[in-house]
């Protein structure tokens, strides 16, 4: 992988890490059309995912500390209350990624026809909130919470947005927009965390084949991903709030029937 192929896949998922289109599908999207193995680079897939997690934590910097301030309080509040709902989120994920690693794995092979399907899937998911977009809602539940969660775990396919799909699963369960975009951001640092670090751990154990990474290619990559990941992550915040969602439906329709149609032709 040389500098080129780390700028393009790097802000590729900065922004689609954030952005309801898919950072798995455009990944793998831009894998193909860059000839670059992901499988090869378990390295850089580890830095990429490492700076939208730092982006993710400066952006809600001062919700984070305010709840960490709250749990050393050792009483029930509000804050206890997210993080129970945001461990509650976590149980589905953790427990497909628990059971079926192996299965999930082949499905990250370079193949278009199933990432076109998943982003059409998610286009469809995101027209659906165009109908809730001027509907006042409330906090999340701890039964939303659980739901929002199933959204995550489907979201492992490459071409199902994980953002997309929980923003727009809490939305249609009737939480409010600045709270859905809140929740889903935050709920999914543990797992991008938690699957940052078994990517390490699996290069840790035959890192041989890391070698031809090079560390001007993980540097830029990390700070592409990490530039990218504050613009995005902002910017859904605000096309949350106003219900701006429909486009992106557009666009994951008409990319995924690209995918498909190049892989049929």
């Amino acid at each position: 992988m040389g500098l080129l192929e780390a700028i393009i896949l790097g802000i590729i998922q900065g922004l689609t890490e954030f952005l309801p289109v898919s950072s798995s599908g455009h990944l793998e999207i831009g894998n193909v059309l860059l000839n670059v193995q992901a499988s090869n680079n378990l390295l850089f897939s580890v830095v990429v995912h490492a700076a939208t997690a730092l982006s993710t934590i400066i952006i809600f910097r001062k919700d984070i500390w305010a709840i960490i301030t709250d749990l050393f309080k050792f009483q029930w509040n509000e804050s206890v209350e997210f993080v129970l709902k945001i461990i509650i989120s976590m149980i589905p994920i953790f427990v497909i990624g628990m059971l079926f690693e192996k299965q999930i794995e082949q499905f990250f092979t370079g193949n278009l026809l199933l990432v076109g399907s998943m982003l059409l899937v998610t286009a469809v998911l995101l027209a659906f909130t165009y109908l809730v977009r001027n509907k006042e809602g409330g906090k999340v539940g701890y039964l939303q919470a659980l739901i929002i969660g199933i959204a995550q775990s489907i979201a492992i396919l490459p071409g199902i947005s994980r953002s997309g799909s929980t923003i727009a699963t809490a939305l249609l369960l009737g939480v409010e927009k600045e709270k859905a975009a809140r929740f889903s951001f935050l709920m999914v640092l543990v797992p991008i965390l938690g699957a940052s670090f078994l990517k390490l751990l699996d290069y840790l154990d035959a890192p041989v084949a890391e070698q031809a990474v090079s560390g001007s290619v993980l540097i830029v990559g990390f700070l592409m991903a990490f530039v990218a990941g504050l613009v995005a992550c902002r910017l859904m915040i605000s096309l949350v709030k106003k219900g701006k969602l429909i486009y992106f439906a557009m666009y994951c329709g008409i990319v995924g029937l690209i995918a498909i149609i190049s892989q049929l032709i």
